[in-house]
């Protein structure tokens, strides 16, 4: 399955997901509800007047929360429609990869919360986000200032920085939730140097 597919199942899936667990539904957000975590989704693909603010925060960030707020009035059902029809024109120019990461992210952010354990049944899935962290590993990693080699299978999926180093080992979802900041919901195993995995687990990580 291509990328943009793996994309689109993950939005749907989410969608599904949403209603089933209802807007007052916990995530992995700190002090979002499943409501909040869908008038995100929304603000951010339809309301660019408030994009800037996820990307530069700071004074920007109120224009996202206004959005959210905005977003919020008109329910969860309306908000998954709106999500199930898929991204405006100009989001679609989006990286399918970073579409992917988006959608999985905030799909396990509810999955998680709601006592969803990690998907061993998708070989397909796992493919497609391991070509993400190879991809995005630099960027998930740039607050980190000791070595860190992020394995699947035996293999090393992204190598970063110099000595000493720290082995962030675990499939593939479940290394993009550690390095997106899901410290705590991620299933993986943090060996190598102890100094540079203490480094690892203090580092700022997200995305």
């Amino acid at each position: 399955m291509s990328i943009s597919s793996l994309a689109r199942s993950e939005r749907l899936d989410m969608c599904d997901l949403m209603q089933d667990v209802g807007p007052d539904a916990p995530t992995l957000n700190e002090g979002w509800d499943v409501l909040d975590l869908a008038a995100h989704v929304v603000a951010r693909e339809h309301d660019l007047w408030a994009t800037p603010g996820i990307v530069l925060g700071g004074p920007f960030a109120a224009a996202m929360q206004l959005a959210m707020k905005r977003r919020r009035r008109q329910g969860l059902e309306r908000l998954v429609d709106v999500i199930r029809r898929g991204a405006p024109i100009w989001w679609r120019a989006v990286p399918s990869g970073a579409r992917l990461s988006e959608y999985y992210i905030h799909h396990e952010d509810v999955r998680r919360a709601n006592g969803g354990r990690p998907r061993a049944d998708r070989p397909d899935l796992d493919e497609g986000l391991a070509r993400l962290v190879r991809a995005s590993g630099n960027y998930m990693l740039r607050g980190v200032d000791v070595g860190v080699d992020v394995v699947w299978q035996g293999g090393v999926l992204y190598r970063h920085g110099d000595e000493p180093r720290a082995v962030l080992t675990g499939p593939p979802g479940e290394l993009l939730l550690y390095l997106s900041g899901r410290r705590s919901a991620a299933e993986v195993a943090l060996t190598g140097d102890e100094t540079a995995a203490e480094r690892l687990r203090a580092a700022e990580l997200g995305i």
